[in-house]
């Protein structure tokens, strides 16, 4: 399973900047990789390590902004359509990931 993160936060005041920076900082160290600026993505091995991090995502929202999380499962993560530009390394590098573990 996939965990995608999309968000859009304030970033007028050096706080809301800071906040959003924080947030950014947590989502890579807890194992996303960004898939497109306010979009970032994190591979599960199912249903527990989804609850998991969903609450340790909701601990880590800022105040202010829009932040949505969308679970989907490996079969309708292969379906996403690339209809500019390229795959990039941290993708390919997650997608052989994804192979090791299945």
């Amino acid at each position: 399973m996939r965990m995608m993160v999309f968000f859009d936060l304030p970033v007028q005041t050096a706080k809301e900047r800071s906040a959003a920076a924080r947030f950014r900082s947590f989502l890579l160290k807890d194992g996303y990789y960004m898939l497109q600026y306010s979009v970032y993505v994190r591979l599960c091995n199912g249903l527990d390590n989804v609850t998991l991090h969903r609450a340790r995502l909701k601990q880590a929202v800022p105040d202010n902004g829009s932040v949505r999380l969308m679970v989907v499962t490996e079969k309708q993560y292969e379906s996403i359509d690339l209809l500019l530009g390229k795959v990039s390394a941290q993708e390919e590098a997650q997608q052989v990931e994804t192979l090791t573990l299945f």
